[in-house]
């Protein structure tokens, strides 16, 4: 038989729906490369294989029927642990052993549409961070480069869908926590418009920058994933219906003829490795070819890293509200380092805070207004590939992506290439709030013009 983990998430549910395979066999070849990979990979925290074999077969009951529940139905998906599922231990990458009494309400879309719940995945302390060098469950290894981050904070995600030890999987993205992992471990991310995915359940870091996203091995995936996770959530203060015509699409290409794609300026002023640049001009002349007009325009007043900085210091000042009485009670449940950003933004006068959340919903505003101009932006997801553990942590990753967090813009990163080196790089195309198919659409064409097979050699 075919290596099932081949097959991404839209083509295993066509071979489930069509009996080439049971949902029990695609499991077992999803655990036994678990059980060759994760302990030199260190993608998980907590690997739920007994439930996820009862729900297979639930699922391989429906399927023999004709009656799946969704496209999803008997899929293996995992979930960055700070996403609650119900009886198990949410650490949200610290020593945190609270088990969590429901399922958020992205775990329960998930399992309400039949997709079998493999387990917690690694990620950076507390999602606040961008290489998985957990201090308190190991690192998480770049499948491509083992001394090498996956990056974060959806460090795990990124590792796990990369090595396919899972289908699919589930991040968080506050300021590019599941773009930045896609970009460095050659898969790809979204982050939604916000307000589309609830976040309640999921352990917060910033509730107005927070977001659920997937991450898998292709732009349909990813379309077919955010189709079961949307849905207006009452019980959420920061969920938001969405408009009576949004889809996100089927996930099938979309020429980008005609479209008009803005580069800002404001990006090129930070620190772009050369082989990021280089990446993103082939990247860029691939659109062209497609029939995409690329647009040079600017973001009046926007400086990516002092807005990266407002970010995260928002991020700091609401994780200490989120967090300050588990901290206070337990606080060798977190390193030294976490609880010094914690009481940094808890400290941090009013005033600033204010500032910070001013500049951040202005400069919201217009790169909003952007798209009076232009149906897309675009640029390096990163600007540079993944790195060596030992090295120093660059300040700039985020600083691309966070202006989607900014802006309540879905954006996705999806591979353009690799570095000189093997490394993979990332695109990042970025639309206007609930314009998910017209990213998407464009997404899935320049992946299949592209046509890259990207898998870590040494997990081929």
């Amino acid at each position: 038989m075919t290596d099932l983990t081949l097959l991404d998430v839209t083509a295993a549910a066509a071979a489930l729906r069509a009996g080439d395979c049971t949902a029990s066999e695609l499991l077992q070849a999803y655990l036994a490369r678990i059980d060759q990979y994760e302990p030199r990979l260190n993608a998980f925290i907590t690997l739920t294989a007994a439930a996820a074999e009862t729900q297979a077969q639930a699922a391989d009951t429906r399927l023999r029927a004709g009656r799946p529940l969704s496209p999803l139905d008997g899929v293996p998906v995992a979930l960055k642990d700070n996403i609650d599922v119900a009886g198990v231990v949410t650490s949200n990458g610290m020593q945190r052993h609270v088990v969590a009494a429901a399922d958020a309400p992205a775990a329960h879309r998930l399992r309400a549409a039949g997709a079998v719940l493999l387990g917690k995945l690694n990620l950076h302390e507390g999602a606040l961070g961008a290489t998985t060098d957990n201090p308190h469950h190991g690192r998480t290894h770049n499948p491509w480069a083992h001394d090498h981050t996956p990056g974060g904070s959806s460090g795990g995600s990124g590792a796990a869908v990369a090595a396919r030890l899972c289908a699919a999987a589930l991040g968080t993205d506050t300021l590019g926590s599941v773009r930045v992992p896609a970009a460095y471990c050659g898969v790809a991310g979204l982050k939604a418009t916000t307000g589309l995915i609830s976040t309640r359940g999921v352990m917060p870091l910033s509730f107005g920058l927070d977001h659920v996203g997937p991450l898998a091995r292709s732009v349909r995936d990813l379309a077919l994933l955010t189709t079961v996770l949307a849905g207006f959530d009452p019980a959420s203060p920061e969920s938001l219906p969405a408009p009576d015509s949004w889809t996100a699409g089927g996930g099938a290409p979309q020429s980008p003829a005609g479209l008009r794609i803005g580069v800002l300026a404001n990006f090129a002023v930070g620190e772009t490795t050369p082989a990021a640049s280089d990446g993103f001009a082939a990247a860029l002349q691939r659109l062209r070819r497609l029939g995409a007009e690329i647009v040079e325009l600017a973001l009046p007043g926007y400086e990516p890293g002092r807005m990266r900085l407002a970010g995260v210091l928002i991020s700091e000042a609401e994780a200490a509200f989120a967090l300050g009485e588990e901290l206070q009670t337990s606080p060798e449940m977190a390193s030294a380092a976490f609880r010094d950003m914690v009481a940094f933004g808890r400290d941090a006068p009013a005033w600033k805070l204010v500032r910070a959340q001013r500049a951040l919903a202005e400069a919201g505003v217009a790169c909003r207004a952007l798209f009076d101009e232009v149906d897309l932006l675009a640029s390096p997801t990163t600007p540079q590939a993944a790195f060596r553990f030992d090295a120093p942590v660059p300040d700039s990753q985020a600083d691309f992506t966070a202006l989607a967090n900014i802006a309540r813009c879905p954006a996705v990163s999806l591979p353009s290439g690799l570095t000189p080196d093997g490394l993979p790089l990332g695109l990042q195309l970025m639309a206007p709030p609930f314009a998910e198919a017209r990213l998407l659409g464009a997404a899935a064409a320049f992946e299949a013009d592209a046509a890259l097979a990207l898998t870590p050699p040494a997990y081929a």
